[in-house]
């Protein structure tokens, strides 16, 4: 018995889905998927066979997810975010490229940590990690690694900032970043990294 919605004008060839994940009109999700619980996948998104998704993510409308890329339980994906996975693509029906493609040695993983939020239009090129909590600018393209709680923007996205778990912005004091709408603290770790107090 299925304990997750799909529209009837949806299609889905998966048999993974977790339980009270809702697939809208449109969206088309692909064999060989697996979905975590408490999802919400938009209408026209598309997600193809070999990409995982977590637990209680949000795909919005027109987010394409392609083979090789897995995205983490509580993100965010605004409408029209697009992932890529190969960095060097032609045409496998191009016999110029024949070999390349008789394998998977083209597939360029793509890892979407716990919390990150993406916004909408962004490009994530892939071969990259992005990391806990970090945020993407509207209209951003990725195109390296992401450190924690990063708010990155532009193209090509370059870091401006931090942000809060709950997604604020937060400032720097002295030793300490805190949060003025939560009240978390965080600090910079030996791996030059930031992490919560």
């Amino acid at each position: 018995m299925k304990n997750f919605f799909v529209h009837d004008k949806a299609l889905v060839e998966t048999d993974t889905i977790g339980n009270n994940t809702k697939v809208w009109a449109f969206a088309h999700v692909m064999k060989n998927v697996i979905v975590g619980s408490d999802c919400n996948i938009g209408g026209h998104a598309f997600i193809e066979s070999g990409a995982k998704v977590g637990n209680s993510v949000t795909i919005k409308n027109g987010v394409m997810i392609w083979e090789g890329v897995t995205i983490s339980d509580n993100v965010f994906l605004g409408p029209n975010v697009i992932f890529t996975n190969d960095l060097n693509p032609r045409s496998p029906r191009a016999p110029f490229v024949n070999k390349r493609y008789e394998t998977k040695q083209w597939l360029s993983k793509t890892l979407v940590h716990e919390g990150v939020a993406i916004g909408a239009n962004s490009t994530i090129v892939s071969g990259i990690e992005i990391e806990n909590f970090a945020m993407i600018a509207a209209g951003s393209v990725v195109t390296k690694n992401v450190p924690p709680y990063a708010l990155m923007m532009g193209v090509p996205a370059k870091q401006v900032g931090y942000v809060c778990q709950c997604g604020q912005k937060i400032v720097h004091n002295k030793d300490v970043y805190s949060c003025s709408a939560c009240n978390k603290k965080y600090k910079i770790n030996n791996q030059e990294k930031l992490q919560l107090l």
